[in-house]
Parts: structure tokens; sequence; C-alpha cells
């Protein structure tokens, strides 16, 4: 039997690249939000912190409010922002892995909280940033 002619060669999915690449450029891009929001004034206290309900991209201080940052990237933002993307599924992830991470860290525990997002668009390496403060409330996840 004949090997099959390019045409009808069956489709394969790009081995794991993608999802290096993908990881790749996240990283870019939540560096370029944390260089940003540095600049601004805000302080270091955590990245990529996880727990079982996900990450947190970023844990910073502004003044005494501990700011939770969701980090997201769009190649452009023909589909909406990357604040619209965070839905309320997301949200309450979001507001249950913050509740984790105070309980580790009990000294951050009666800080005021808020949670930000940082939209990153165009080239990874240089992106376009908007920096939403409060972009949403815990009770509305």
């Amino acid at each position: 039997m004949a090997p099959p002619a390019d045409g009808d060669a069956p489709r394969r999915r790009a081995p794991r690249r993608r999802a290096i690449d993908r990881r790749a450029r996240g990283a870019e891009v939540e560096s370029a939000a944390r260089r940003h929001l540095l600049r601004a004034g805000l302080e270091d206290i955590a990245t990529n912190a996880g727990c079982r309900f996900g990450e947190i991209d970023l844990v910073m201080r502004d003044g005494d409010c501990v700011v939770f940052v969701e980090v997201r990237y769009r190649a452009s933002d023909g589909f909406g922002g990357g604040a619209a993307s965070v839905d309320g599924g997301k949200r309450g992830r979001l507001v249950r892995a913050a509740e984790i991470f105070l309980k580790r860290m009990p000294s951050l525990a009666k800080s005021p909280c808020r949670f930000d997002v940082v939209e990153a668009t165009g080239d990874p390496a240089s992106p376009e940033l908007r920096w939403l403060r409060a972009a949403f409330r815990a009770d509305e996840g």
C-alpha cells in the first residue's frame, strides 16, 4: 500500500512546543507588568503564588494595601481586552487563592486588599500595558 499523498496526511498537533512558547510568553509579559508596577511605586511580595484553586500572577504592596494582580495577554484587543477575559469563574478562583495566600501570610491578613488586572497587548517582549486598579472586588467573585 502506498503512503498517503501530502494532502491526505492526517494533521497532527504540534508537540509541546506551543505550551512551552505560551509559558515563555506569559513569563515575559508578567515580567514586563511587574517592572511597570514597580516603577509606579508598588513593592514585590510574591510572584506566581499558587494553590489548588489557581495561581496569582503577582502579589504586591501599594502602601498598606495588598494587591493581587492578574496579568492578561492578548496579541490584539480585537475580541475584547484582557480584563474582559477575567470572568466570574476566574474572579472566584482568584479570590479563593488570595484568601489562602493571606492565611499562609498572617502578617498580611489584616491589610486592606484589592484585585488589579494588567492588560498586555502587542509584542510580548515589549507589550503595551494597561493597568486597571481595583478591576473587581472580592464580593463580585
